[in-house]
């Protein structure tokens, strides 16, 4: 009985077939699949579009404008007219030319503030999500405790005692009452990735725990966070309008909120000028909503169940 001895294979031929040929996928492809994804969400469509159009009003507010933010040399509480669209305010100033420079600041507070109250519900709700013991329950107090406590009255408090610090005061107001909620979603589902495999591996290969919360449990979160900027952002727009409205920020600005401040001190309503109010609080609702919108496309990233146009 005679047998055939099989050609031996080399080697480097299996090592070859086995090893992946794909690239490490490029951060700008992520980032344009991303943005696709938002895109391609109609109501965060609608949302990107409106807010692209107060950004580039805020941005170019110097050549869009008509006249200066604070020039007050015009008829007082003058109605709607060529030289004036929206009229004039109770001190001379063109209501169009405050509505396009106040701009500039909800989008600068609601963007800096969302970052910062962003910011720190990372940084609380990780080392709240991964933590065990005493230290998991002395953060669990404090953000129970700012959860429990109204955030608009603690606010009017906080403003009042920090009044004068213009928009650096409001940031601060903003930041220190909308954190906590974003907090607790973050730690949640820090929790549930913590008893995952990738975490457990990394826990046993003597990892860090400050390696582990940034490197492994962090990149899993980042539609959640991104989320949770855009309802922090929204939040921070509405409270600085309403914190100038009341006259708690700094009344020498031109804002949103300092147009109402100062159209409901001139009794704007019963003087006929409507758009005085209507104008600028349009334009907060008109901003606040697109930054919802845009969550919708957000969402779809974390959930493609949520996806437009996907089959259920």
């Amino acid at each position: 009985m005679t047998t055939t001895r099989q050609p031996m294979r080399d080697a480097t031929q299996d090592i070859r077939t086995v090893q992946p040929t794909g690239a490490p996928p490029n951060p700008w492809q992520v980032f344009a699949r991303t943005a696709g994804t938002i895109w391609s969400n109609g109501k965060a469509r609608l949302g990107l579009i409106i807010l692209a159009f107060f950004v580039l009003l805020a941005i170019f507010a110097p050549l869009i404008a008509p006249y200066g933010a604070t020039e007050n040399g015009f008829d007082r509480s003058a109605d709607a007219s060529p030289e004036h669209w929206l009229g004039t305010t109770a001190a001379g100033e063109d209501v169009l030319s405050q509505l396009i420079w106040g701009a500039q600041i909800s989008i600068f507070v609601g963007l800096v503030a969302g970052a910062l109250s962003t910011l720190v519900a990372v940084l609380v709700g990780l080392s709240w999500g991964y933590t065990r013991g005493f230290i998991a329950d002395v953060i669990n107090f404090i953000v129970n405790l700012f959860l429990v406590i109204p955030g608009l009255p603690l606010m009017i408090v906080i403003a009042a005692y920090l009044s004068g610090g213009g928009i650096g005061m409001i940031i601060v107001v903003v930041v220190i009452t909308g954190w906590a909620w974003g907090a607790r979603v973050l730690r949640s589902q820090t929790q549930s990735l913590r008893s995952r495999d990738f975490v457990t591996a990394a826990v046993f290969s003597g990892e860090r725990p400050f390696r582990i919360v940034f490197r492994e449990i962090l990149p899993n979160m980042t539609s959640l966070i991104v989320g949770s900027f855009f309802g922090a952002a929204t939040a921070a727009i509405l409270a600085e309008a309403g914190l100038e409205f009341l006259g708690l920020g700094d009344s020498s600005i031109v804002s949103w909120g300092t147009m109402l401040f100062w159209a409901q001190n001139s009794n704007a309503l019963l003087t006929g000028q409507w758009a005085l109010l209507f104008a600028p609080g349009l334009c907060i609702a008109l901003l606040a909503t697109s930054l919802t919108l845009i969550n919708f496309g957000v969402d779809g990233i974390s959930n493609p169940r949520l996806r437009e146009g996907k089959q259920r």
